[in-house]
């Protein structure tokens, strides 16, 4: 699998992946205008075949936004979200920006539990957010601001951190179902 960077051909796949995992997807359209609007826009692909996308862009000074982050039903469970998510926050530290905010559907569960694996926290709840009146979520990520380190020490750094999140988050998991048995 790679990450790279959208392409206008890629636009008919991303938005079929967008209907599969939204109830209230975007129009088609309002994703090429993210596009074109300079988002960052980047797939996941397995051999020629993309299985899931992120929409990202920085909305003011030192703070990033995750607009969209959706992965084929059939590809779940393999980290192709958090690979998706890493790149995007990496980008985030290459133009230097610190706090990164997202909004989630409160009910949504599982990518509420997926986007604090990686290290975000739940902000606030704010009611009827969604078009269909639903309650959201906004979650941030922040990390540390060292001007002493390098781009390259920090990005690796970063990547450790999420790796480690996720993976005792697993561990975690898996401890408390192995508790829940007994």
């Amino acid at each position: 699998m790679i990450i790279r960077e959208f392409r206008p051909t890629d636009l008919r796949r991303v938005y079929e992946i967008e209907w599969m995992a939204f109830s209230h997807p975007y129009d088609v359209n309002i994703l090429k205008q993210l596009f074109d609007f300079g988002a960052g826009f980047l797939v996941a692909q397995v051999e020629n075949y993309i299985v899931g996308y992120i929409l990202f862009w920085i909305i003011e000074e030192n703070n990033g936004h995750i607009i969209s982050l959706a992965v084929d039903q059939n590809y779940k469970r393999q980290k192709i979200g958090s690979k998706l998510v890493n790149t995007a926050i990496s980008t985030f530290i290459n133009f230097n920006i610190f706090k990164i905010t997202l909004e989630v559907k409160a009910e949504n569960k599982e990518a509420v539990d997926f986007y604090k694996s990686i290290g975000f926290k739940l902000d606030e709840k704010v009611l009827n957010y969604y078009e269909d009146g639903s309650d959201a979520f906004k979650m941030s990520f922040k990390y540390f601001n060292d001007k002493n380190m390098d781009n390259t020490n920090r990005n690796n750094n970063i990547d450790n951190n999420i790796d480690n999140n996720i993976d005792n988050n697993i561990d975690n998991n898996m401890d408390n179902d192995i508790d829940n048995n007994n």
